[in-house]
């Protein structure tokens, strides 16, 4: 991670995946109106893209301002800036993708990075008590018992649950939350749209985002540029933003069915380890006509779960880890895929009416 002097003028041209996702025209669909992030993290601080859309949180550990709006540290600002920066006048500061939604934000994780396991676990049964819709986690955790109850709850409460799947070397397996059934498990992608080196592959992985040179907001009203797939997972629940405020009756399993069935292919042909499902493409998730999960399956079943790493780490070194997104999985145990998995050179889905 690093914090950068980058000025308000020149932000937006460096968040190179500003462009390489269209979120200009994903915009004119949807901008994440009436739906609520929750970001567990190292607190968000209210940056002046961000303090629109930034709701008062909670501190989970001694250290904080007790409403998640400190941050010593910078990744959880980042992450909120990623998913929900609305920016300045004329088209400066940081573009968040989901620039209308708001952050709850949550104070769980020391500046030093290194979370606790059940502050995880405090963070995500707040956010159920706060109806957030979406749950962002950028990091990797050990399964405790609360933290497996935590998530479950999230689960069956209908909110999206987004993590990230977790940097090599410092994992090696797609880790916990991410590993989790039910779980949006994100990798990595560089500027190219290729995997990115430190994403960790497995058979968990559902979609990927850009996570390499990534610009957003940063504490003490500068900016940020890191790589990881932190960064994956917020740009992905961003997408789950737009989504939700989209189709607002749409249940959460089925707002993840639609990032996975639009994802545009990379790698070998259909799910694969290292790209999962494919690259999110925000205009075609807001605009397909996506049948809903069992709808003319093809009958393919999601893999196993991997198993979750033991031991919280950090993004570049610097904050407790990354989460991973994992594959979601029907009532009935299997991950129904409605198609073929459209690859880059395919056709766009064809719109709804």
């Amino acid at each position: 991670m690093t914090n950068t002097d980058t000025g308000v003028d020149r932000i937006r041209n460096d968040q190179w995946h500003v462009a390489y996702l269209k979120l200009p025209v994903a915009h004119r669909i949807s901008q994440g109106e009436g739906v609520v992030v929750a970001v567990p993290d190292t607190g968000v601080e209210a940056h002046p893209d961000l303090q629109q859309n930034l709701l008062q949180g909670i501190d989970v550990v001694p250290g904080g301002t007790g409403d998640g709006k400190g941050d010593k540290n910078g990744h959880g600002t980042g992450m909120a800036g990623l998913i929900a920066a609305h920016g300045q006048r004329n088209g400066q500061g940081a573009l968040g993708i989901a620039p209308k939604a708001k952050i709850l934000p949550i104070f769980d994780t020391p500046s030093d990075g290194l979370g606790q396991p059940d502050n995880l676990a405090a963070s995500i049964e707040y956010a159920i008590t706060r109806h957030a819709d979406v749950i962002s986690i950028s990091a990797a955790s050990t399964p405790t018992a609360r933290l497996q109850a935590a998530v479950t709850a999230a689960i069956k409460a209908n909110i999206v649950v987004v993590a990230a799947v977790g940097n090599a070397p410092r994992e090696n397996v797609v880790s916990y939350p991410a590993a989790e059934l039910g779980v949006v498990a994100v990798g990595g992608i560089d500027r190219e749209g290729n995997h990115a080196a430190f994403s960790v592959p497995g058979n968990g992985v559902a979609v990927v985002a850009p996570a390499v040179d990534i610009y957003t907001t940063g504490i003490a009203n500068r900016y940020r540029r890191s790589s990881g797939t932190s960064d994956a997972a917020a740009i992905v629940a961003g997408a789950a933003a737009l989504i939700r405020s989209k189709y607002p009756h749409l249940p959460a399993e089925e707002v993840a069915h639609r990032l996975t069935a639009t994802a545009v292919d990379k790698g070998p042909p259909g799910r694969d380890d290292q790209y999962g499902y494919g690259v999110i493409d925000l205009v075609a998730a807001l605009t397909a006509d996506v049948p809903p999960l069992g709808f003319e399956s093809t009958g393919v079943t999601a893999p196993a779960p991997t198993a979750a790493a033991p031991r919280a780490g950090g993004d570049d070194g610097t904050v407790r880890g990354l989460a991973t997104l994992g594959v979601l999985l029907a009532a009935g145990g299997g991950y129904l895929v409605w198609r073929r998995r459209r690859r880059a050179d395919d056709p766009p889905p064809r719109e709804s009416r």
